[in-house]
Parts: structure tokens; C-alpha cells; sequence
């Protein structure tokens, strides 16, 4: 069981970003590439009642499921995100959906990005460019974050804790939005009528 230990931040302008990155000595790995995400979760929504996540994942025509969920001990939260990550990858994430939907699962979130991804030694920065605004995320042991997130003009000030799926809730409350998922096409159709 692996745990990941990640913040976020937000992005203002991602061409200047990626700059940072390279000047930092970060190595470009993954070039911006779409990105789909279904959450899947029983009809009373069990899972996230338990803080926890099983997500089916289409990046860059690669597919993989995840499930996440709080640390046995120690905070989920404290500067840093933190949460036992189990993942691997599949071959058609399709199959694995009719399996999870044969099991009583539903499709209880999507969410949509274009993702870059940047490595350097123990950790990796990825840029997301959402329907609700450009986040990044860097992700490695806590010391590497924080030493990389001053390398690039961060502060502990800018750490953002908080899952796409709050950061949306955040946002519909915000805007009066009545979308329900994260989705370019769910956010744009709910814009144009706010």
C-alpha cells in the first residue's frame, strides 16, 4: 500500500509555469493529454461516507482504477494531502465498468482535465486544466514538496488540501451552478445560463 502525499495549487497562467518547471529542473513526462475520471460508488454512497474513492481513469488512452481512502493512523490532512493509494492498470476500462455496475455500483462523479506531467528525482508536478480553472499538483515525500514548491514560487500559504470533487462543490456554491459533474460540457452548459 502506497501512500500519496500530495498539495495542490492554483495555476494562473500554465505557459509561464511549465518555464518554472524546466528552469527548476523538472523533466517533462507526459505531454498535455485528456483526461476522463468516473468515480463509482454504492446508491447511499457508502464510499465517500468513509472517505473514500474507486475510480475508473482514461489518460492519455491509458487505463487504470484506483481506490483511495484516510490513512489508518496519522492526519489526512495536515499541510499535505495524504491517503493510501492502491492502483494498477487495465486494459479497457470499459469491461471494468459493466463489472462494477454488474456489482450494484453507479456512476456517482465525472470529471474531466488536460493533464501535463513533469518529473524530477523523487516526485512529480502535474498541471490540470479544468472546466473550474488550471490547478497543479505536486506529489512526493513531504520534504521534496516543499523544497520544490519554493523552488517554484510557492508558499505553504498556496497549498490547497482539498479533492477536485470539494474544489467543485466549492465552485457550484460559488457561481449558483446546478452541474453535476466536472465536465467541460457540464460546466459550459450550467455557465451560460448563470
Amino acid at each position: 500500500m502506497a501512500i500519496e502525499t500530495e498539495i495542490k495549487f492554483v495555476v494562473a497562467d500554465v505557459a509561464e509555469l511549465n518555464q518554472r518547471l524546466e528552469a527548476a529542473g523538472f523533466r517533462l513526462q507526459t505531454p498535455r493529454s485528456f483526461e476522463s475520471n468516473v468515480l463509482y460508488d454504492t446508491p447511499e454512497r457508502r464510499l465517500r461516507a468513509h472517505t473514500e474513492i474507486l475510480r475508473i481513469r482514461d489518460y492519455a488512452g491509458h487505463w487504470t482504477v484506483t481506490h483511495k481512502r484516510l490513512p489508518d493512523v496519522g492526519p489526512g490532512e495536515d499541510r499535505h494531502k495524504h491517503r493510501i493509494e492502491t492502483e494498477t492498470t487495465v486494459d479497457d476500462g470499459t469491461v471494468l465498468a459493466e463489472l462494477f455496475r454488474s456489482l450494484g455500483l453507479t456512476e456517482a462523479f465525472r470529471y474531466e482535465k488536460w493533464r501535463t506531467e513533469w518529473r524530477e528525482g523523487a516526485g512529480h508536478c502535474v498541471i490540470d486544466e479544468t472546466p473550474i480553472g488550471n490547478y497543479a499538483e505536486l506529489e512526493g515525500e513531504p520534504e521534496w514538496i516543499d523544497q520544490m514548491a519554493a523552488r517554484i514560487g510557492i508558499t505553504p500559504a498556496d497549498y490547497i488540501t482539498l479533492s477536485y470533487g470539494r474544489l467543485f462543490e466549492q465552485w457550484r456554491e460559488r457561481n449558483g451552478s446546478k452541474a453535476t459533474d466536472l465536465t467541460f460540457a457540464a460546466v459550459a452548459e450550467t455557465a451560460e445560463r448563470i
